[in-house]
């Protein structure tokens, strides 16, 4: 399906062809008509603040896992609570809220407006007749049949989050969890003086294993084998992370800055490494594993077979991202073996990168890109024999569990149905062998699943961004729709004359591949005028970030009120596409998309003559920063106002986790020629730059190296330094000032003069 509708609504009924033919004359509002439209804009901000839409649900499952609780907006400061009965396919209010509000106002010796009343907490007795619930600091049991409550200390329930896996999940690089003492409560084993010692738990026995450990480079990270037979430590070489620094400019109370600092480590810098080695608790021996340094994250979590502690294995990514290693030790030779060694020319999406360990039958549940699409593989560790589950077009998301009972997979995944948006994520559920698979959220839409603690029922909400959301409840073993629990009426919200964002599609730079966005208008869009389109751009590789889900108003479609068309766009190398489309980000951010965007643009403004691409901005933050500036540093022939954010200028002074991903290690010169910094004399067009002075995300020296860069090469531009703000975009402040940056240098007319008491809109997302 092809997504050009933008024309057909954007000329309010007047048919394509028509919009084709009619000449359009630049959008060039005078100052007092510019004054009227942020009068506009805030009322329109205001009126949609007001207008409750439910997007989504949280549902509090009872303890018998038929029964549960939510809460939904209704009005401006209204809450209602609705009880649902799963097995009967029944919904009613919880309560009647005034009635309700006395009881506990009864007991408090207190008002308590019914609109006002507040409960995250509640539990159900057990024949439906009273409930209990936390309102502040007081626990309340009330009557539902008189609403007669009072305080109580009977506050035992069973909590329960619908959105967890079916496994307690583990963080593949979280910290290696040591335990001195062993499994048989035999030995305690610890460091002394930067050497290895184990004691016994029964006697005096001591034995010291080794003797070239010091305090500058000790053995530590102890782990012990499940048969308390064997030891496995590492001889660390620890290196210092470096700090980083900044100045508090403008703290009460205070008449000097404060200097502040944290560690951060950067692209290039060193890690502490980690030589293991195997001890012997029966014949006190020393015995070095097969194996390199571990010299990048930490010391790894290990995974011991199922009732053999001969064997374990480790993971290990090589500095780089350009290889990833599951490694099988033998604690009795210290012999070595690759069950899963993975290489690649560009990088491994460290970040997405799933294992799954099935100690039981020798096996791993792993997640690989290798076939040029994020797939799941079953790997038998004791031959090493992989075994594709899922394959096709289509991408992997993220597994939610794997049940190892059923042998089942339960994953998200988005590009599988045809005809509809690739990035939406749909469930499904499927068998270890490959057979079997089962879509959850057939619907089309973009799903988000909750389940009840026995996965008998699942909620599934779905929408799209121009689409209201759906929220069902269905049965997992017919896969049928018990109940409808949510639909809002969005009627009020179009009342107000908002126009719904429009999905857009067009081919990218290689005439294929398609390229995805949103176009966001004003709600008085004359179709006789063209207007500016400012892009909001986030280019980082580490996901996609064109909007799916249905939201009632955000900062693009408020921007869009003071006439501009507001468009996100997925360029090329960003997330959730094929690895090809990933690729294209490797050792090369600067490229951002960029040569995608435009043609979206351009295809854009071919189809709809309201969007004038001769004048363009664009905005962002953090990568998004970078990303903006960029565009009117390499492309300032299509940009030519850009918006900067707490960019990361310069990939070498962000983080090293996230840079060296993408840019790759070592640090080479393409570091330097796709900084903009160094690229700083190239620029053409309006930058504005916004930075926090206390961002600890994205170092303020990176904006600020940047504008000593912009000075040393006379080119103007205008900074904005937040006191005592993190990393973010300059808050309420720092948007309307950006606001204020556009309709100067896109629409050529002066915001309003706020110090002199022109009014103007203040309110702000």
């Amino acid at each position: 399906m092809r997504y050009t509708r933008f024309c057909l609504l954007l000329v309010f009924a007047a048919n394509f062809s028509y919009a084709q033919k009619t000449a359009v004359t630049p959008y060039l509002p005078t100052h007092q008509q510019m004054l009227q439209a942020y009068a506009n804009a805030d009322r329109l901000d205001s009126a949609w603040k007001k207008i409750p839409v439910v997007t989504n649900i949280r549902p509090n499952w009872q303890a018998n896992g038929k029964q549960f609780w939510y809460d939904k907006r209704v009005g401006t400061d209204a809450t209602e609570y609705w009880f649902v009965n799963a097995e009967k396919g029944t919904k009613h209010k919880a309560f009647d809220a005034k009635q309700m509000a006395n009881g506990v106002a009864a007991v408090l010796g207190k008002p308590v407006p019914a609109n006002k009343l507040r409960i995250a907490v509640m539990f159900y007795g057990v024949d439906e007749k009273q409930v209990t619930f936390k309102i502040g600091k007081n626990w309340l049991k009330c009557n539902l049949s008189n609403y007669y409550c009072e305080k109580t200390t009977d506050t035992v329930f069973k909590d329960y989050d619908p959105t967890a896996p079916l496994q307690k999940r583990t963080y593949r690089w979280e910290a290696n969890v040591t335990d001195s003492v062993s499994p048989d409560k035999q030995w305690t084993a610890f460091i002394r003086n930067g050497n290895l010692y184990a004691r016994s738990l029964k006697g005096s026995a001591e034995i010291q294993f080794t003797t070239d450990g010091t305090n500058d480079k000790p053995y530590g990270e102890i782990t012990w084998s499940p048969d308390s037979k064997h030891l496995v430590a590492y001889l660390t070489d620890p290196k210092k992370t470096k700090k980083v620094y900044y100045v508090l400019s403008s703290v009460p109370g205070t008449t000097r800055g404060q200097l502040e600092s944290h560690e951060y480590d950067q692209p290039g810098d060193e890690f502490t490494s980690y030589q293991p080695f195997v001890f012997n608790i029966a014949d006190k021996s020393k015995l070095a594993v097969d194996a390199e340094k571990i010299d990048f994250f930490g010391a790894p979590i290990l995974h011991w077979r199922d009732g053999n502690s001969r064997y374990y294995t480790y993971e290990k990514v090589d500095r780089g991202h350009q290889r990833f290693r599951v490694i099988e030790v033998d604690v009795q030779t210290g012999k070595t073996r690759n069950i899963i060694d993975e290489k690649t020319n560009t990088f491994i999406y460290e970040q997405r990168l799933y294992t799954r360990y099935l100690p039981k039958t020798d096996e791993v549940v792993w997640i690989t890109e290798k076939d040029g699409w994020r797939h799941v593989y079953l790997i038998d560790e004791l031959t090493g024999k992989e075994k594709l589950i899922t394959k096709g077009n289509w991408v992997v998301r993220d597994i939610d569990s794997v049940d190892v009972s059923k042998r089942q997979l339960w994953f998200t995944a988005s590009g599988k149905n045809s005809g509809e948006d690739p990035y939406f994520i749909h469930y499904y559920r499927m068998g270890l062998d490959g057979k079997n698979m089962v879509d959850l959220t057939p619907e089309k839409g973009n799903h988000r699943l909750t389940f009840s603690p026995d996965r008998k029922y699942y909620i599934d909400t779905y929408s799209e961004v121009n689409v209201a959301p759906r929220m069902v409840l269905k049965n997992m073993a017919t896969l049928k729709t018990v109940m409808e629990l949510e639909h809002p009426d969005i009627a009020p919200l179009l009342n107000t004359g908002i126009k719904l964002p429009e999905v857009f599609v067009t081919k990218g730079r290689d005439g294929i591949t398609d390229i995805w966005g949103v176009v966001y208008r004003p709600a008085n869009m004359d179709s006789a005028k063209s207007y500016p389109v400012i892009e909001n751009i986030y280019a980082g590789p580490q996901d996609s970030f064109v909007p799916k889900n249905f939201a009632a108003v955000n900062e693009m479609q408020s921007i869009a009120q003071l006439g501009f068309i507001v468009v996100q766009i997925d360029g090329m190398g960003t997330a959730n596409r094929s690895k090809a489309f990933h690729d294209v980000c490797w050792h090369n951010l600067a490229d951002a998309g960029f040569a995608d965007r435009i043609l979206w643009m351009k295809a854009l403004a071919a189809k709809c003559p309201q969007a004038d691409i001769s004048r363009v901005g664009v905005y962002g933050t953090s990568a998004g920063g970078q990303n903006s500036a960029g565009a009117v540093l390499f492309h300032p022939e299509f940009y030519k106002a850009a918006v900067s954010a707490c960019g990361c200028h310069d990939n070498r002074i962000d983080k090293q986790w996230w840079n060296e991903q993408w840019m790759g290690y070592p640090v080479g010169p393409h570091y330097a020629e796709q900084s903009n910094i160094t690229n700083a004399a190239k620029l053409q067009g309006n930058l504005m730059l916004i930075v926090g002075e206390a961002d600890t995300n994205v170092p303020p020296e990176s904006t600020y190296r940047f504008a000593d860069a912009l000075i040393k090469n006379n080119k103007f531009f205008d900074l904005l330094t937040v006191p005592g703000m993190g990393h973010g975009d300059g808050g309420v402040y720092g948007r309307q000032k950006k606001r204020d940056f556009f309709v100067k240098h896109l629409l050529g007319t002066d915001p309003p003069a706020r110090n002199s008491g022109e009014k103007a809109s203040t309110a702000g997302f």
